[in-house]
């Protein structure tokens, strides 16, 4: 099953909200609700984001009123804004509403049926090619996972976070398909727990055998010599090699490399902005300070504590060993291989 789909002349996506204890669909009619979904994390994981704006804007596309060519591009443009702002750092976002935009723009469509009928056939293939991708990830990426390892992985980035198969943990899953034996340790993930939640679950799956650790007891296993490799996905990869993930990835990037362990990021192109130099100039989203002080609606202290929830931080890429891609794995200097691997 994908993560996120068309269905029924609209969205239907995999509410991970409700996973591991159900798995439950939920279906979107309208460009808002799929902007909602993405905000409230129904839908998550930068691949399966861009996959579910793509949906978003040739649904915004199906539902507009416009009898012409130019008014249907403004509704798409006031969608565009509206999917955009949904979530700040993971670029596939607006890589895929820029990409429907372009198209909307500089395609020649004689109607606005046929301009409708090109968003859909686009934001299929961005999804379909999603899939693909992860699975050339995932042959890319499987040799770095010998015979025995224990693979440290941080957050979910899962076939829930694509529209299927995945990135850091498609290439676990590949070198698995492989035959390769392996043990894979899960950093929970705090606040919203995408690693306890959700990578274990898919694990269940598949049947490859893994344990869940606490954010915080991931130097213990490193310092005892139980980390054989770290893979984690990258919401945003810039020019020259820093990379935007879940909030925790740096911690874990400085113990991989005090104990001298290798660690990589697992990442389509798509991933890839070049046109930011370094990680300092990643937008980082904060989120609402009640997944730290209520997750999921289960209070751990009273309400009116102060607290701040950074989704997000940024890894130097001093710290990264390489960046497995559908094309292959970049090495350092990564402001040469970057763009070597993008074109």
């Amino acid at each position: 099953m994908r993560t996120v789909e068309w269905h029924n002349n609209g969205v239907r996506m995999i509410d991970q909200k409700r996973i591991p204890w159900e798995l439950t669909h939920v279906d979107l009619s309208t460009y808002q609700q799929v902007a909602a979904a993405i905000t409230d994390m129904t839908v998550r994981g930068a691949p399966a984001i861009g996959a579910a704006a793509a949906f978003g804007m040739a649904l915004a596309a199906q539902n507009s009123t416009a009898q012409n060519l130019a008014a249907l591009i403004t509704d798409l443009e006031q969608a565009a804004h509206t999917l955009k702002a949904a979530r700040p750092t993971a670029v596939n976002l607006a890589w895929a509403v820029d990409h429907m935009m372009k198209l909307a723009h500089n395609t020649p469509h004689t109607t606005v049926d046929d301009l409708r009928q090109a968003l859909l056939k686009e934001a299929q293939r961005i999804a379909d090619e999603d899939v693909a991708i992860n699975r050339r990830m995932g042959e890319h990426g499987a040799n770095l996972i010998k015979e025995g390892f224990t693979v440290l992985h941080h957050c979910n980035t899962g076939a829930l976070a694509t529209v299927d198969h995945g990135t850091a943990l498609g290439v676990i899953r590949s070198a698995f398909e492989q035959g390769r034996k392996f043990h894979v340790l899960l950093d929970e993930t705090r606040p919203r727990l995408q690693g306890s939640r959700l990578s274990a679950w898919e694990l269940e799956q598949l049947g490859i055998p893994y344990h869940i650790i606490p954010d915080t007891a991931a130097g213990y296993f490193m310092q005892k010599g139980e980390v054989d490799l770290v893979l984690v996905g990258a919401d945003r990869i810039v020019a020259n090699g820093d990379f935007a993930n879940k909030i925790g990835t740096y911690q874990i990037a400085v113990l991989a490399k005090e104990n001298d362990i290798p660690f990589y990021t697992v990442a389509p192109t798509s991933t890839i902005d070049l046109t930011i130099a370094t990680g300092k100039h990643i937008p980082i989203e904060e989120r609402d300070p009640s997944e730290v002080l209520a997750p999921y609606g289960n209070a751990l202290v009273p309400g009116h504590f102060k607290a701040r929830n950074p989704a997000f931080d940024v890894t130097p890429h001093r710290y990264l060993t390489g960046i497995v891609t559908e094309n292959g794995i970049a090495y350092p200097p990564f402001d040469e291989s970057l763009r070597a691997i993008v074109k």
